[in-house]
């Protein structure tokens, strides 16, 4: 296996590149087509391999609406023999790329610098897609093809939009997506030398936070000091999220207690890529505030620009507030105490609106199924050192919909990224050798489940 996992890996890097050409943002505001023909070369891939019995690209609507989500793609091979089926989850979509001018190279150009890919979704997710097809492809040419294990690939198209259409995509395909074990390949690893198993995720809040004050702009030298700006107002209600420490003083979001790996603070300073003189926030464990505390984050703000600033008065001021969960608290209470503290603690009797709400559920993994033991074994065969169990601080919110409509199936969090892949920011990258010891853990993971009987 790792014979063919090695032949196959200059071929999956070159297509992995051909994909991140394609910019498919799913957000609304970008092209959808782009994101159609994303999922159309990722069923050519699937189709490629040879294994599959149907390859089809298919759409859900989102919610009770009839406006459908993000094309995903759907390939399926029955078990044969009483032989497990495993459903093989990544996602083709990717985040918006910002501004060309904080990367150091295009962000859909995809570069090779020393051992590292850079382009938007060279990590996170379309290197799952491939890592999904990578071990597929060796895994048929080990076995010639003939093998028992019952395969699904589940590309999703709109992960980064908040799996909108997720939920119905599941009723609508649930016998397709039937299977014994789910691999989700969307998360990272301890770092560029050992592997991780994700077992706890955050879950996440976010919405648009509206402040208003005034029915229309003001002179600022003629009112200022006597009519409070919208700009005055979030400032000060943005400010009692927090408290001197940087925790979270919201009343009602939860923390979780659990035990760690050891991570030093200057650890964090190193990967989180502190600034000399940045304090980190926070109590507690590093980790633990990471994993199984909330945090709340400000991740955009529409105000007029500093170089189209005029002396006014702003009357409307909006910001997107991106909240996580932690792992035992619910998605909906952790929203309605964001939602109650910031119309508690309105300041000047400013005028709130909260919009464009979306929210995911934490996830704990059920870690005592016979799945775990064998997606380990095949880790540290792969790597050379056992795997960690670890949290993430991020979300994958669709994780719940997995629970709830295939509750017997054991899931499994594994990825290609670590912990300099910088997903979602400017001079997102892979690292091609995790990218090749990922491929060849699942690899070695499917001939394992293909002599389980």
């Amino acid at each position: 296996m790792t014979e063919a996992v090695g032949a196959g890996i200059p071929n999956a890097i070159a297509q992995l590149a051909d994909l991140v050409r394609i910019p498919s943002v799913s957000w609304s505001a970008f092209d959808p087509a782009d994101v159609q023909a994303s999922a159309e070369r990722v069923a050519a891939l699937l189709t490629g391999t040879g294994v599959f019995d149907s390859v089809s690209i298919a759409r859900a609507p989102i919610g009770e609406s009839d406006t459908l989500g993000q094309p995903a793609v759907l390939a399926t091979r029955a078990a044969r023999n009483g032989r497990p089926t495993v459903l093989l989850y990544a996602h083709h979509d990717v985040q918006p790329p910002g501004r060309d001018a904080d990367w150091e190279t295009l962000p859909f150009e995809p570069t090779v610098k020393g051992d590292r890919l850079y382009g938007r979704g060279a990590a996170d997710d379309k290197a799952g897609v491939m890592a999904h097809v990578a071990a597929v492809r060796a895994f048929a040419e080990v076995t010639g093809g003939d093998f028992d294990l019952g395969l699904v690939a589940f590309i999703e198209g709109e992960e980064e939009f908040g799996s909108r259409s997720f939920s119905n995509f599941l009723q609508q395909n649930r016998d397709a997506l039937a299977a014994d074990v789910i691999v989700v390949a969307d998360s990272d690893n301890w770092d560029v030398n050992t592997p991780s198993l994700t077992v706890a995720l955050r879950g996440n809040v976010t919405f648009r936070l509206t402040v208003s004050t005034l029915a229309h702009a003001s002179h600022s030298g003629m009112f200022g000091g006597a009519a409070p700006d919208a700009m005055l107002a979030m400032v000060r209600l943005l400010d009692t999220l927090w408290d001197a420490e940087g925790s979270v003083a919201v009343a009602g979001l939860t923390s979780t207690d659990a035990a760690t790996p050891e991570y030093s603070e200057e650890k964090l300073r190193e990967e989180a890529a502190l600034l000399d003189g940045v304090r980190p926030i926070g109590t507690g464990e590093v980790l633990g505030r990471m994993w199984f505390k909330p945090s709340v984050t400000v991740t955009g703000i529409d105000a007029p620009s500093v170089d189209n600033a005029s002396n006014t008065l702003l009357p409307s001021v909006s910001v997107r507030i991106s909240a996580r969960i932690a792992p035992g608290q619910t998605a909906a209470d952790a929203f309605a105490a964001l939602e109650r503290h910031v119309r508690e603690h309105a300041p000047f009797g400013a005028v709130i609106e909260v919009t464009e709400v979306d929210m995911g559920d934490p996830f704990l993994v059920d870690t005592s199924g016979w799945a775990v033991g064998e997606v380990t074994a095949a880790m540290h065969e792969a790597w050379g050192v056992p795997a960690v169990e670890v949290g993430i601080g991020g979300s994958i919110p669709f994780i719940a919909d997995l629970v709830r409509v295939f509750p017997e199936a054991q899931i499994l969090v594994t990825g290609v990224e670590d912990p300099d892949s910088r997903a979602h920011s400017p001079n997102e990258s892979l690292h091609l050798g995790v990218f090749k010891r990922a491929v060849l853990s699942e690899a070695l993971f499917l001939e394992r489940l293909d002599r389980r009987g």
